[in-house]
């Protein structure tokens, strides 16, 4: 099974992502099949992109799911019903919501590039927002008033520099900074589904945003967020954006988990300073040590982004060569003891801190055509998972049971 896609590392700034091509959904019944194949339990959006690329559609990644599963020692397996997507479909239209796929005009091309980007999204407002330069403000839930002040500040500049302002839609930092950018246009990506709300204190300014921006998610219509949800909106909250900032943030939060994924994702990082002694303002202070650039204002922001290399997109990459990308192979015919003995090998290798799948290719020595389809049984057997910026984990029992009763089709 071959890549999605080749990353290159830009001059030390990160990861940046060229598309294998791709024929996006033309039919609603190609639109059908992609909800389906993505709402199938086990199967993530790396997962989704491995499967489309093998099997060249999602209605044929559909058929192949139970013998994959029943490879993976999964018996039963029964890929999300139709009528499971048509219900979400409902749900969607009776929302105002619409549904985009990745590869359509609508879909943020950014984000497009990333190797685990959403195949789906569904949005409520108005997409010409995310055709704009975007930037992240992100920020402690718990922030103090300088720290509120500071978001709306960066906000109002940058809206008026014709920047879309990218958030969480969390209390504190992130509903000050999409409250000051409503004039200009902000997005709010959502940890549940784009009409569940959270918290409900921000119903009023969700609705305003749905108005004047954009809320998306790409979780089903409805889903209520727990806590494994929002590392996956951080990942599209910085995909989506040149920049991050981080205004104001604990030494632990979520806040660095955005902030490491823009550095993955070859995004700029950006931290506002703040008192040493100030809890709140440790996460930023440890940003600027390390190297992330010092924010005062929205000049600040915009003298970054002028000296920042261009994220290269599929529109971008204009007339320089592409790099080559390995040709799909049929999966050798194996025996079950060889696929027992190198799935003991991965499994020996993860344990509950996520490791790099590159990294972990390498140290188990195997050719990744070798190792990658055995990745994808694993995941679907539910002994390992994958979490953003291309990490892997060994799922132990209690996040196996929790993962088994909060996914729903």
């Amino acid at each position: 099974m071959s890549i999605l896609r080749t990353r290159r590392r830009h001059e030390g700034k990160g990861l940046l992502s060229y598309p294998t091509p791709f024929t996006p959904p033309t039919t609603e019944e190609n639109r059908l099949s992609w909800l389906r194949l993505i709402r199938s339990r086990r199967v993530g959006t790396v997962t989704f992109w491995r499967l489309l690329d093998e099997y060249g559609s999602a209605e044929a990644a559909l058929l192949a799911l139970p013998e994959v599963a029943k490879a993976a020692g999964v018996t039963a397996y029964e890929p999300c019903p139709e009528p499971v997507v048509l219900k979400e479909l409902k749900a969607g239209q009776a929302a105002g919501a619409r549904l985009i796929c990745r590869g359509e005009p609508a879909y943020p091309k950014a984000l497009a590039d990333l190797p685990d980007a959403p195949p789906i999204l569904w949005v409520l407002g108005d997409t010409t927002h995310m055709s704009r330069p975007m930037v992240a403000l992100v920020g402690a839930r718990n922030a103090s008033s300088l720290g509120t002040r500071m978001a709306r500040k960066l906000a109002e500049g940058l809206g008026g520099a014709g920047i879309t302002v990218v958030s969480g839609l969390a209390r504190g930092i992130d509903a000050a900074a999409h409250l000051a950018a409503l004039p200009t246009g902000t997005v709010a990506v959502m940890a549940g589904g784009v009409d569940a709300i959270y918290p409900m204190e921000n119903l009023k300014l969700a609705d305003e945003i749905a108005a004047k921006g954009v809320r998306i998610s790409e979780q089903p219509m409805g889903l209520d967020p727990v806590a494994r949800h929002f590392p996956l909106r951080n990942r599209i909250v910085s995909g989506l954006s040149r920049a991050v900032i981080v205004v104001e943030a604990a030494a632990r939060s979520g806040s660095l988990i955005t902030a490491r994924n823009a550095l993955d994702q070859g995004r700029e990082v950006l931290a506002v300073p703040g008192h040493p002694l100030d809890g709140r303002a440790a996460g930023c202070n440890m940003l600027l040590r390390d190297g992330a650039t010092l924010v005062r204002s929205a000049d600040d922001v915009l003298e970054a982004l002028a000296d920042a290399p261009v994220i290269r997109t599929s529109e971008t990459a204009g007339s320089r060569p592409e790099m080559p990308l390995p040709t799909p192979a049929a999966r050798p015919g194996r025996d079950w003891r060889d696929m027992a003995a190198l799935h003991r090998q991965i499994l020996d290798r993860l344990g509950p801190s996520p490791v790099a799948e590159d990294q972990l290719i390498r140290d188990i020595a195997l050719p990744a055509a070798a190792v990658t389809p055995e990745l994808v049984t694993l995941e679907l057997e539910g002994r390992i998972l994958r979490h953003p910026g291309g990490l892997l984990s060994r799922q132990n029992r209690e996040e196996k049971t929790e993962a088994s009763q909060t996914r729903a089709h």
